[in-house]
């Protein structure tokens, strides 16, 4: 055994964002785990998006001793969320094995006035005025930033931390942060900006979190931020069934796959994976304090 395959073996690392729940894993979720237990990837967080994947998450968590819950409601999912989800939140978030909050934020990326006009482009439907297409998105955008504010606020009263999804949307997901980032530390994951955003995150005393997209061949500026951030200011994940890393890059991701990320991570911060692994287990138990 090569120095490279002994310290593959004996460094642990975490999948801080997974989607255990997703129909891409029912049929063999045990092995799945198994397979990540296997590989060195000792925890894993699984990430409500509504109330029921909130609630298939925890069920989880209860299943099986490396699995913790994450509880929210995805931002891309929030014309559907009741008008105060705060109750449902508080609820989910007595669990024992519930570690966080979200995944919540802003996701500017696919708005109404898009999906209107390509309906209009693909049937008889008339074409809507720029003032109507105007107003559904501005109706979308504030139904995400009140469900965004109710995760705060329930993160802030329960002493819990979020986890924030945020897509061409920057200014205005730090803008709400900022009146509570005395109170709610938040990770930014699937992180894909540039170092000068992390230094922003960074300053509210929050973190970043890198996926496979680190991996990609086309992922350079990726490799670029991370180059730039502190080694105990990030954690890793998969996000799964999502971005796979190279070499699986276009098949299905799971946790065990934290192993190839972990790899270019320790490359691009030029350390082991020892310290690596010390260091980004480290900050996931502190931002994740029941885990």
């Amino acid at each position: 055994m090569n120095q490279l395959e002994k310290s593959d073996r004996l460094s642990i690392f975490y999948d801080t964002h997974a989607h255990l729940d997703y129909p891409e894993f029912a049929q063999e979720l045990p092995t799945v785990i198994a397979r990540a237990q296997a590989a060195g990837i000792a925890k894993i967080i699984s990430i409500g998006t509504d109330l029921e994947s909130s609630k298939r998450a925890t069920k989880l968590a209860e299943q099986f001793p490396s699995v913790f819950a994450v509880v929210g409601w995805h931002p891309s999912n929030a014309m559907e969320a009741p008008d105060d989800f705060r109750p449902a939140l508080r609820e989910l978030a007595l669990q024992p094995k519930v570690v966080a909050l979200g995944e919540t934020g802003l996701d500017y990326h696919r708005l109404p006035s898009a999906s209107l006009k390509a309906k209009v482009q693909t049937s008889q439907t008339p074409p809507a005025t720029d003032a109507r297409l105007q107003q559904e998105d501005e109706r979308y955008k504030q139904k995400q930033a009140e469900l965004f504010r109710q995760h705060l606020e329930v993160a802030a009263e329960l002493r819990l931390n979020c986890v924030i999804h945020q897509r061409d949307s920057l200014e205005d997901t730090v803008a709400q942060l900022e009146p509570f980032a005395d109170r709610v530390r938040v990770v930014f994951h699937c992180f894909a900006n540039d170092a000068a955003t992390m230094q922003r995150i960074v300053a509210l005393g929050s973190l970043v979190s890198f996926t496979g997209i680190l991996t990609f061949k086309n992922g350079q500026n990726i490799r670029d931020t991370l180059a730039a951030t502190p080694l105990d200011q990030f954690m890793l994940e998969t996000d799964c069934p999502y971005l796979a890393p190279v070499p699986y890059r276009g098949k299905r991701c799971e946790p065990a796959y934290v192993k190839e990320i972990s790899h270019v991570a320790a490359q691009v911060k030029a350390c082991s994976l020892e310290e690596l692994s010390r260091a980004t287990c480290a900050t996931a138990e502190k931002f994740f304090q029941r885990l």
